[in-house]
């Protein structure tokens, strides 16, 4: 069958380079894409937003099939509004996106049906916040409510650093209406864990667990970013892989208490505290950079998995991954996460070996390939030794070169304490 694949990301690189493997897709299709996905799908230079659009290309097209990346659509209704045209589309309905593009509703349904979260308060207006963080016990954790690229997230360590983010959420605006909104919870020490499963709206399958890097530097230093680099299969999940399972298992059925049918991936952003999980978050889709070392592990049939997922038939279906590890390293513009430079020219990605690299913000122009984005490549490596998986992305590094490039050099350091 025809698929399109929604996105432009690194993503939506590895959801491609998945399919294409698929015994069952003849040709994909991306929106917008990069000069990575060109190499695999024939781009379109489409929205991600203008669901009408997409709607007349698949139909003209014979697209019997369509996989979104991205959580802004899925936020907006385009499963919706795609299905409603009869067009199959893999990802949660508008309602049941809800889990990620609203955090106090979230939280309101961790809390009412007793899932694992930390303590936490919601306010809609800049007093009330600030009446609450003047008599806080520091560092608490400050979110915007809606969809904020994954920078609406402040962890603040006294006073001052909240009410700066008060400011950015309230008074400055900069997460525009995500930002009307605030959740203000306490602060979980521990282990990050990303834990994405497949649902199919009654049962779901867990893929291997990773772990993301959100901090620009090394050693979890600087500002919160959209993820600098992952890691599969994280080891800190076998102690406590039937949490796991069980908490992901509430909330569906919380889901399903509330008349929500959820279909597509489910990720859950947990923090592993004294070997238990509490939930940071939920995204309703795959996790970006997760998705770019949990994919290429995958041995079943991609497109084979979403369509039982889309069409509710996911049953008792077994799904295999690699006795390997994946280690994924992602190479960012200056300036990034800030203001950054683009239209760099990349050199060195064809003496690139033992590697994929995922392209993330690029776009090709007279067969050569420049910068377009914040984070522009992800170097991915697989080994079923772990330090060999960090080695050979490192490796693969020292090939590419453009203007301005920086990256951390820690990615799965923490994992190395388990070997």
């Amino acid at each position: 069958m025809n698929v399109l694949v929604v996105g432009s990301g690194a993503r939506e690189h590895a959801i491609c380079y998945k399919l294409s493997q698929s015994k069952l897709c003849e040709k994909i299709y991306c929106a917008k894409g990069n000069a990575g996905t060109s190499q695999l799908a024939t781009n379109v230079d489409i929205s991600v937003l203008d669901f009408e659009a997409l709607a007349k290309f698949c139909k003209k097209n014979s697209i019997e099939f369509v996989v979104v990346g991205p959580e802004e659509p899925l936020a907006k209704g385009i499963v919706d509004y795609l299905n409603y045209a009869g067009i199959l589309a893999f990802g949660p309905t508008k309602i049941a996106s809800a889990i990620e593009s609203s955090k106090i509703f979230c939280k309101n349904l961790c809390k009412k049906y007793s899932i694992p979260t930390a303590a936490y308060e919601t306010f809609d207006n800049f007093d009330e916040a600030y009446r609450y963080i003047k008599k806080a016990i520091y560092p608490l954790v400050i979110k915007a409510d809606g969809l904020a690229a994954g920078k609406g997230v402040a962890i603040a360590n006294n006073e001052y650093e909240a009410l700066a983010h008060l400011n950015d959420c309230f008074a400055n605006k900069k997460f525009g209406e995500a930002g009307s909104r605030v959740v203000i919870e306490e602060f979980l020490d521990g282990e990050e864990l990303s834990y994405m499963v497949f649902c199919d709206g009654k049962k779901f399958v867990p893929m291997v667990a990773s772990q993301d890097h959100k901090r620009v530097f090394d050693n979890d230093l600087g500002p919160n970013t959209g993820g600098m680099g992952a890691y599969a299969k994280a080891p800190i999940v076998n102690a406590i892989q039937n949490q796991c399972d069980s908490l992901i298992e509430q909330t569906l059925d919380a889901l399903k208490s509330e008349g929500i049918d959820y279909r597509g991936v489910l990720y859950a952003g947990l923090m592993v505290v004294d070997n238990k999980p509490y939930v940071l978050e939920y995204n309703c889709r795959f996790g970006d950079p997760e998705t770019q070392v949990v994919l290429p592990l995958l041995k079943s049939d991609l497109l084979d998995i979403m369509l039982r997922c889309a069409n509710g038939n996911l049953g008792d279906y077994k799904i295999e991954f690699e006795d390997k590890f994946c280690v994924s390293v992602v190479l960012a513009s200056k300036g990034y996460p800030g203001p950054y430079e683009k239209d760099k020219p990349i050199y060195g990605l064809e003496n690139v070996t033992d590697a994929i690299v995922f392209h993330a913000g690029t776009y090709k122009k007279d067969s050569k390939i420049y910068t377009n984005g914040g984070r522009v490549l992800n170097v991915v490596a697989l080994d079923k030794d772990f330090k060999k998986a960090i080695e050979k992305a490192y490796k693969a590094i020292e090939s590419i070169h453009f203007d301005g490039m920086h990256f951390r050099r820690d990615i799965g350091k923490k994992a190395l304490k388990y070997f």
